[in-house]
């Protein structure tokens, strides 16, 4: 079975969603079968190279909330997280701009390991949610690279280049094509769509199911998402 899905590392929701189909996945015994591809996607492509506000005070702004509702709200979303077995900490992320971090995916990716991806994957989230580290920082990516199993001079080369910038952008044109606006998104093989980060549970009635059945969901908000099935 092939999954694709658009992600971004600093989308919490996206961390979880991902943690949710991994858990799901390997509580069917399901590892062998399933082939992940993942695309990049930016929320806010825009963004700064350095950190420009905290978390609370940036959510706050997106949308619309009081500080003190922001703060509530991060913490729901850092327990989802934990949840689904993440050490997560939301509310000391350091936000910055994360075309490289997807960028060093796809230099993942273009080695043919998926072991490796999917390592390199998990760290970077792990980098920004746990380690709370800033991913548009060389430093930083040059030790998930490493951690990962890639090369230091190879890493350094992309980076001080602008290979797989190309990669990066066919994503986001694939994406903007699908009318996808925000992310998770996953794209089953069968045709299914699924927008949000749904439940461990609703991922393994997909998986189950491998069926073409468009679920009516909701984008990811400040009070999570949701995920109905179109029988």
């Amino acid at each position: 079975m092939h999954i694709t899905y658009w992600s971004d590392y600093a989308c919490p929701y996206c961390y979880i969603a991902e943690r949710r189909l991994h858990n799901a996945i390997k509580s069917m015994g399901m590892e062998a079968e399933v082939i992940l591809e993942p695309r990049a996607f930016e929320l806010d492509p825009g963004a700064a190279k350095t950190v420009q506000s905290d978390t609370a005070t940036r959510f706050a702004r997106k949308y619309g909330l009081p500080l003190a509702q922001a703060q509530a709200q991060i913490e729901h979303i850092s327990a989802l997280g934990r949840e689904a077995g993440i050490d997560f900490r939301y509310a000391e992320t350091q936000y910055t701009n994360t075309f490289d971090a997807h960028r060093l995916m796809k230099l993942a990716l273009s080695t043919g390991d998926r072991n490796l991806a999917a390592k390199t994957n998990e760290l970077l989230f792990a980098a920004y949610f746990t380690k709370n580290l800033r991913l548009a920082e060389e430093s930083t990516l040059v030790d998930v690279g490493l951690e990962a199993g890639l090369d230091r001079e190879r890493i350094l080369a992309m980076l001080h280049s602008d290979e797989f910038a190309a990669e990066v952008r066919a994503d986001e044109r694939a994406a903007a094509e699908r009318g996808v606006r925000g992310v998770p998104f996953f794209l089953f093989q069968d045709g299914m769509t699924i927008p949000g980060a749904i439940s461990e549970h609703d991922f393994r009635e997909i998986l189950q199911r491998n069926r073409t059945s468009a679920p009516a969901a909701q984008q990811c908000g400040p009070e999570g998402c949701a995920v109905n099935f179109v029988k």
